[in-house]
């Protein structure tokens, strides 16, 4: 997915089992955080630290969601554990990881990677990881919702 692109449509179900619809969602900027494993080292530090910036994320306006192929039960496990604010959705096929730039190199897991879209549906930020051992920075993502506003 290139920036200004239209981003594509989709519904993945949350870890309490909700549906969770993309399209839903427009008219404000949506944050996709992609990550590899619920309660892997590097996943756990990145997604700890949006819940440690998360009052700086609610400021923004912006709908923030994780995105894995973890299933529905391992989301709700893994958010419970650590206290994560936000939404995690599975992606148990990998189709939406794929769609979206973020096909990982480990068979049946999503990439680390961060897609930033305009209230418009466009992507403004697209951003994948290419080392996983490395976390996407928190001002970075700030940056890029404040560049999707308009700001």
């Amino acid at each position: 997915m290139k920036n200004g692109a239209l981003a594509p449509d989709f519904t993945l179900v949350d870890g309490d089992g909700n549906n969770w619809t993309f399209s839903d969602h427009k008219g404000k900027p949506v944050v996709l955080l992609f990550y590899p494993a619920d309660n892997s080292p590097v996943c756990t530090a990145q997604l700890c630290s949006v819940r440690d910036h998360w009052s700086e994320y609610q400021a923004t306006g912006a709908e923030v969601v994780g995105i894995s192929t973890d299933s529905v039960e391992s989301h709700k496990g893994f958010a419970e554990k650590n206290e994560l604010p936000l939404r995690l959705l599975a992606d148990a096929d990998g189709k939406v990881s794929a769609t979206y730039g973020m096909k990982s190199w480990i068979p049946g897991r999503s990439a680390r990677g961060v897609v930033v879209i305009d209230g418009d549906g466009k992507a403004v930020y697209h951003k994948v990881q290419t080392v996983s051992l490395f976390k996407p920075s928190d001002d970075d993502v700030l940056a890029a919702i404040l560049l999707a506003k308009g700001y």
